[in-house]
């Protein structure tokens, strides 16, 4: 991970970032249709590279926002998943939303650009 991208996680999410298990190419993905990156409690599972995933700040704070927010406070489960993105769907699913608007905010995107 580059330092000045563990700097910004560690600024946000302090020294639980180190409990965050990265997976490369992960057939976890193909399971879920081959989004960019699948999170559960403690892992990321990535469709590439971490390489690949690192270059991405605003994908990074997403997934971490996801694993550190949700998952790791309790408050996301599978089922509470799959129950808001069969209400909402997925763009408006509000882990997602919750999610792109914390990356929007700290990697120096405005929030409206994620607007649908």
């Amino acid at each position: 991970m580059p330092p000045h991208l563990r700097a910004l996680l560690l600024r946000h999410f302090g020294s639980a970032i180190d409990e965050v298990k990265i997976v490369e190419y992960s057939w976890i993905n193909a399971l879920h249709l081959w989004p960019q990156a699948v999170t559960r409690r403690r892992r990321i599972y990535l469709r590439w590279s971490a390489a690949r995933f690192f270059a991405d700040t605003d994908l990074v704070l997403h997934e971490y926002f996801h694993v550190l927010r949700q998952w790791r406070t309790g408050r996301l489960t599978v089922l509470r998943y799959i129950l808001m993105s069969l209400r909402y769907g997925y763009w408006k699913n509000p882990y997602e939303v919750h999610a792109r608007r914390f990356a929007a905010l700290h990697s120096g995107r405005r929030p409206a650009l994620y607007k649908k």
